[in-house]
């Protein structure tokens, strides 16, 4: 009874010791998953399209935006952008023989945007999430010049003997010009790393009817499509450690009983040692280097010489580059590569193989890039 008791003691303690030490581990985990307000720099390029009376095609243009922002909450951000280079405006004047007619003339738009993330509002903010979708608002100014070819086709049109009141261009302007201008668009993010996101946008901003120099009675619109990056800044919340592997170690105690037989005991064979051989990959890669093979080539000795030995082969990916659904298959073929290796080049019995695969659920190595790596254990 005193024997059951004490065994029950142990088992209790040993339980209290093991829910002790998750505690802290659970607080750890959620502590990195957790949202940090931070900033962001943006640049991006694409295309612009001029709302007008012309072919779709004559009125495209080019488009660049730089923005620095900042995400207040995993939903809420605001940031500055800065939409430059050129738009065009366009009239049909085949009522007067000059056919279709275009002009371009140049700009600079600073807009304050709000931003708002509905991935992160319906599904909930996920620090490792590959794809985000939002909305975008803003308000700013569009500040044009360089508008010559306006003038010169105001110019052409009064010197024909018969104008059309409408077409004359009667909302033509020189200089400079400062005009408010409203925004609305949408984008998509996709996460290639923790700091660095590729974006798509398309956004569509609405102002005065002087902007295109053409009387229209409405305002004019003009849409921009981009594609660019975006970069996080900032201090980034730390990795989650990986699970600690825990060794139970198991003490067997032998009680022999005297005997009056002497017996001569053999001696024992050494003990021979656990090796370890750490093969590393390139970027997506799961072919073995010349280099790397000589490490190939100690396991294939120590097995040789162990003939009773065997050995785990575990692949691994990197957490920081790509998304876990791809880092599970780099895994397995970096693992699956070593063990074919060893049976096809180097005749070692598949049965003296253990093949297994952690994708980027484990990082051995604080170093990103080593976790691209196979680790061999023989023993």
């Amino acid at each position: 009874m005193k024997l059951n008791k004490i065994l029950m003691s142990a088992a209790l303690l040993a339980g209290c010791l093991t829910a002790s030490a998750q505690q802290p581990q659970a607080a750890e985990a959620k502590k990195c998953d957790a949202f940090a307000p931070h900033w962001y720099v943006q640049a991006q390029i694409g295309g612009q399209y001029t709302l007008g009376e012309v072919k779709f095609g004559d009125l495209l243009s080019g488009n660049l935006q730089v923005a620095g922002g900042y995400n207040f909450t995993p939903v809420w951000g605001l940031r500055l952008a800065l939409d430059t280079w050129q738009s065009k405006g366009g009239t049909d004047l085949s009522y007067l023989g000059l056919g279709e007619k275009t002009w371009k003339y140049n700009y600079i738009a600073p807009t304050f945007d709000v931003t708002c993330d509905l991935t992160n509002w319906i599904l909930g903010y996920k620090a490792d999430r590959v794809f985000n979708f939002g909305l975008l608002a803003g308000l700013g100014a569009n500040i044009g010049w360089n508008n010559d070819e306006a003038g010169d086709l105001k110019a052409q049109i009064l010197g024909m003997p018969y104008q059309d009141p409408a077409h004359t261009m009667s909302l033509y302007w020189d200089g400079t010009k400062a005009r408010f201008v409203g925004r609305f668009g949408a984008y998509a993010d996709f996460r290639v790393s923790r700091r660095v996101a590729l974006g798509l946008e398309v956004n569509c901003n609405a102002t005065s009817d002087h902007y295109n120099s053409k009387k229209a009675g409405n305002a004019d619109w003009y849409f921009n499509a981009l594609a660019g990056v975006k970069v996080r800044l900032g201090k980034l919340a730390p990795k989650a450690a990986p699970e600690p592997i825990v060794v139970e170690k198991i003490v067997e105690k032998i009680v022999e009983k005297p005997v009056e037989k002497v017996v001569v005991k053999e001696p024992e064979a050494p003990k021979r040692e656990t090796l370890r051989r750490d093969i590393f990959f390139t970027l997506r890669g799961s072919q073995v280097s010349r280099t790397e093979m000589a490490k190939v080539e100690d396991v294939v000795a120590y097995l040789n010489k162990y003939p009773e030995a065997k050995v785990s082969v575990t692949g691994y990916a990197d957490k920081g580059t790509g998304n876990p659904r791809l880092n599970v298959g780099y895994a397995q073929r970096r693992a699956q590569v070593i063990a074919d290796m060893l049976v096809n080049k180097f005749g070692i019995s598949r049965s003296r193989i253990m093949v297994d695969s952690k994708g980027d659920t484990v990082q051995p190595y604080e170093q990103n890039d080593l976790n691209r790596v196979t680790i061999c254990i023989a023993e």
